[in-house]
């Protein structure tokens, strides 16, 4: 066992699968989950996609499991399962009243190891996922980032929608399901993860007894890292009323030095405060906004600093000006004194410490860096590399934005 910081502590299964365990005595529900280091990254080429698609089906039949079994094993005690893919994480976990955690460990187990696919269910599920992708891109405001992404690593694993093709979908069979799981979901490159009030001795206990995958022990990653892109401004076309444009840079990865410089001056200019930079110029003096959000994606190797703004399209261009004047002001330095930036450091520390309270998005957070890092950095790890970001950091760091990439879907005619 390695011990983190007040209740949190590392340990590894006897298959040599890494367990997270987060103590927190005293609160009624447990959550239980397994992270897997693979996403839509991995998609092999023709088959986007395919990595969503094993984490809806995984659901569908084990050896010894149907769907219907499925489903109703967590539920009938007041639990629920989940499961979500990203561009490199496929995570599936359950939430439920506390002492039901044998019984979500043993089926946790179950659908990594022992899923089937089987033909029928795969293809009623083809037709969901195929919904699923009419829905999304029926929402320009989502739609807006993925081709963003794709613009942004243009040619690379990660410039692909998450959800696929309804072409793609129906290449996807059964024995390519279970290659997938065989090839990706393996001991090294999975972490189970737990949060409630057992104890870490009982919980690794439970895990140890449930979890030893059939498959090999090493990471089947094998990602290249994207081609640095020309900045690039371009419009799409689209059936709305409104503009939605995304605008946004590279970043460089997961482990960069600069990474909580970078999350800072995201929190500064369009976090969710009503003071962000962006909010106050874009909706708070000029009304020409409803919401104007920035945010940072942090992938192994690289990352996207993005901010978003819908609105008439008659106020695009204006938008987009201020937002890259606003960039370019911080730059410079002419528009964040010392004390603001202490200020914008209190601010941002006070969040994160609202957002902790949030258990589920926290075990979420702590087991993803754990498969990444082999462990989160503490709260008082954080708190000090975000109080020794300077200004020249900001400064340099808001640089590395400029000049913007921008893509636009809205009407056509004249913006």
């Amino acid at each position: 066992m390695r011990k983190n910081e007040g209740n949190v502590t590392y340990h590894t299964l006897p298959c040599g699968m890494r367990m997270v365990h987060v103590h927190t005595p005293g609160t009624a529900t447990a959550i239980s989950g397994v992270t897997v280091g693979t996403g839509s990254r991995d998609d092999d080429e023709g088959v986007h996609g395919m990595a969503h698609m094993v984490e809806h089906t995984i659901f569908k039949g084990t050896a010894r499991r149907n769907a219907g079994h499925i489903i109703n094993r967590m539920e009938v005690v007041g639990g629920e399962l989940n499961a979500f893919t990203t561009k490199e994480e496929t995570v599936v976990y359950s939430i439920y009243p506390a002492g039901n955690t044998a019984r979500a460990m043993e089926l946790l187990a179950d659908l990594i190891q022992n899923s089937q696919f089987p033909k029928k269910e795969l293809d009623k599920e083809r037709q969901v996922v195929a919904e699923e992708i009419d829905s999304y891109l029926d929402s320009p405001a989502d739609a807006v980032f993925d081709d963003f992404d794709d613009l942004l690593f243009a040619g690379s694993q990660l410039g692909h929608n998450i959800l696929g093709s309804k072409t793609a979908l129906d290449r996807i069979d059964s024995e390519a399901c279970r290659a997938y799981v065989r090839k990706h979901y393996t001991c090294g490159n999975m972490v189970v993860f737990y949060s409630g009030p057992e104890s870490a001795f009982r919980v690794l206990a439970v895990a140890s007894a449930r979890f030893n995958p059939p498959h090999g022990d090493g990471l089947a990653a094998c990602r290249r890292i994207p081609e640095v892109m020309k900045p690039f401004e371009l419009r799409r076309c689209i059936d709305s009323h409104q503009d939605h444009t995304v605008a946004g840079a590279r970043l460089p990865g997961f482990f960069s030095a600069d990474r909580h410089a970078y999350a800072l001056i995201t929190n500064i200019l369009g976090g969710p405060g009503m003071n962000s930079l962006l909010n106050v110029a874009l909706r708070e003096r000029r009304g020409l906004v409803y919401s104007v959000d920035a945010s940072c994606a942090w992938y192994t190797d690289c990352g996207a600093f993005t901010v978003y703004y819908g609105c008439d399209p008659a106020d695009t261009a204006l938008c987009t000006r201020l937002v890259r004047s606003t960039i370019e002001r911080v730059a410079d330095g002419s528009a964040i004194s010392e004390r603001a930036l202490e200020k914008a450091k209190k601010q941002y520390l006070g969040q994160l410490v609202v957002a902790s309270d949030n258990r589920e998005n926290n075990a979420l957070s702590i087991a993803r860096s754990t498969l990444l890092a082999g462990r989160a950095a503490t709260p008082s790890e954080t708190t000090q590399r975000i109080l020794e970001v300077d200004m020249p950091a900001i400064r340099r760091v808001a640089e590395t934005l400029l000049p913007c990439s921008i893509l636009t879907f809205g009407p056509s005619g004249d913006a």
